[in-house]
């Protein structure tokens, strides 16, 4: 009747001024006034908008913006995750696994993750898998551990598609099945998890669960390098630095070593100090492999603080 179409009405239009504010604190935020979003988000989660809580809450819990309080993000994620926004309920669950501003239950934590995993928040399905493969908080299962992560993993979390793979390759708490292996790592692959490539071109560089093709190897080590794996540059680097599998280029290698060696490999930065100190395949430079042997040493490595000393002693 005319009544409820009124009453309709002004429920939507109230939810729609509740997620404006949400919008509204979402802008403020960005441009650096963390007071003004937080007040925005908090009258949305007083009026009862999940996603207001949730930000409430994310402020309450990393402290930006508002004093930190963790006993106020645990308050505002079960208001969140009550109102059906499964982030809440994830990031509460975890609260209970840390103990966080909360006393630790793992009961609790399994209860929240499995709540935010059933809302297709695919975190909280693949936490859950975690805690059965380790026996964390829940009797060890491993068959558990496989049905959770499939079901994380059909949501599109590509980690957890990743160690599907591995559990499969490695023949860890499964039958070992390369080709299913495969199969997982291909789809972690295509959806953008760097491990999923690199582990994907280890089994078509070797010919396991694949007919072997260097060739699409070394092109999946290279988008995983490029997706910021380190080991995949380290490797690509030390098959150009030393010819396995492609032509011997110890410029193509330094350039992948460089990648790894920038992100923190100290291998990497020793090795491109090797080949410009003997000048194979680059023009030869004192200069530049102590630097690099120096970026090395600075980093833990002693045989390279050994080639730095000397040729700082050479007057390099």
């Amino acid at each position: 009747d005319k009544n409820l179409k009124i009453f309709i009405f002004l429920i939507v239009l109230l939810m729609s001024v509740k997620a404006d504010l949400v919008r509204d604190g979402f802008n403020v935020y960005k441009h650096g006034d963390k007071q003004k979003a937080f007040s925005l988000w908090k009258k949305a989660c007083d009026g009862g908008n999940a996603l207001g809580c949730y930000d409430v809450g994310l402020m309450y819990q990393d402290g930006k913006g508002i004093k930190q309080n963790k006993k106020m993000a645990v308050k505002f994620y079960r208001k969140g995750c009550d109102g059906g926004n499964p982030a809440s309920c994830y990031n509460l669950g975890l609260m209970y696994i840390t103990g966080e501003g909360i006393k630790q239950n793992s009961k609790k934590a399994k209860e929240f993750l499995g709540k935010a995993c059933d809302e297709g928040y695919t975190l909280g399905c693949y936490n859950i898998g975690l805690m059965y493969q380790d026996g964390k908080g829940v009797e060890q299962n491993k068959k558990m551990a496989m049905e959770f992560y499939k079901k994380a993993c059909d949501g599109k979390n590509y980690r957890s598609c990743s160690d599907l793979g591995l559990m499969y390759h490695n023949a860890k708490y499964i039958k070992q099945n390369k080709k299913m292996a495969v199969k997982f790592y291909k789809k972690a692959c295509d959806g953008g998890y760097a491990l999923g490539c690199f582990n994907l071109g280890f089994m078509y560089n070797n010919g396991e669960g694949v007919k072997q093709n260097q060739t699409i190897g070394t092109k999946l080590w290279k988008k995983a390098c490029n997706d910021g794996y380190i080991l995949s540059c380290f490797n690509l680097g030390s098959m150009y630095d030393n010819g396995k599998w492609v032509r011997q280029n110890k410029k193509i290698a330094v350039k992948f070593y460089k990648k790894a060696c920038d992100k923190g490999d100290t291998i990497s930065c020793s090795n491109i100090g090797f080949i410009y100190k003997n000048g194979k395949g680059v023009r030869r430079s004192k200069k530049i492999a102590k630097e690099f042997f120096k970026k090395a040493c600075d980093g833990g490595h002693d045989k390279s603080c050994k080639e730095y000393k000397i040729l700082h002693e050479q007057g390099i």
